[in-house]
């Protein structure tokens, strides 16, 4: 569906400050959406859907093949959120059936995202793949993820097994990182799956990365995130050591939390 031709100047290194300072373009990360505001309407409209920009090819040389690329990447994000709304739509219905069955919440919320074009070329080149659509498309699993925060770790394991059942979900990998959590003290179970999109003329199955994580993991993992995973040489041995001795702690929290739960529920039986 999709050309795989990746001008060097958008995806190499996706310089958008220069496209925002020449041509009043931004990126949204959140909906990974190229969006064209304050546009001269200039009537040389040279790619049909997408608006007509003033051209300066002396300050930043640009063609018609620059418009075509964005407008496919445009594309193709759409497909990734159409891939997220399908996953979090299912998940929504699995929370509200057990609500209305059991009285409880097996999901506390959703967060999803969609990598940002800077991060899907620095993976691509940290992984030595070739930087273009076709190699974002099947080499990397995470452009959409979908984080799924749950009470209890057992509630993890119950939403991930009611999801794998949906014969229309095809799980590609998975790694669970409770029971063998990550050197740094990371705790979360990570799935793959493959869901289809269905399009006015066409079927895509792409896919989406999951993450389910207890609250206390959610916390953990997101000041490690911004401490540790960003500028690793940054964080100083003595830090990293006390952020695997608190994600023991915590983890600690998690089963202990878990077995105050059961016994109240053994009381309400």
């Amino acid at each position: 569906m999709f050309s795989n031709q990746l001008p060097e100047n958008l995806i190499v290194r996706l310089n958008l400050e220069k496209i925002k300072n020449h041509y009043n373009l931004f990126f949204v990360t959140k909906s990974c959406k190229f969006c064209y505001m304050n546009m001269d309407n200039n009537d040389n409209q040279n790619v049909a859907g997408l608006p007509s920009l003033p051209i300066n090819n002396e300050a930043f040389p640009i063609s018609t093949d620059f418009y075509k690329t964005a407008f496919q990447f445009q594309q193709i994000m759409m497909i990734y959120e159409s891939a997220i709304k399908q996953i979090e739509t299912k998940l929504e219905i699995l929370s509200k059936e057990i609500n209305v069955n059991k009285k409880r919440n097996p999901i506390q919320n959703i967060k999803t995202r969609i990598k940002s074009p800077e991060s899907i070329v620095q993976k691509l080149e940290k992984k030595h793949f070739p930087v273009n659509f076709d190699s974002m498309i099947t080499n990397l699993n995470d452009i959409a993820g979908v984080r799924v925060v749950c009470p209890y770790i057992s509630d993890i394991y119950s939403v991930k097994e009611m999801l794998l059942k949906q014969p229309d979900i095809k799980l590609i990998a998975e790694n669970d990182y409770i029971e063998c959590p990550k050197t740094s003290g990371y705790r979360s179970y990570h799935i793959v799956v493959e869901v289809p999109v269905y399009l006015s003329k066409t079927e895509h199955n792409v896919k989406v990365e999951i993450q389910l994580r207890t609250i206390a993991m959610d916390f953990w993992a997101s000041l490690e995130h911004q401490l540790h995973y960003k500028n690793p040489e940054e964080v100083p041995e003595s830090i990293r050591r006390e952020l695997f001795r608190v994600a023991e702690t915590i983890a600690m929290t998690d089963r202990e939390m878990e077995e105050i739960a059961f016994e109240l529920q053994a009381l309400d039986s």
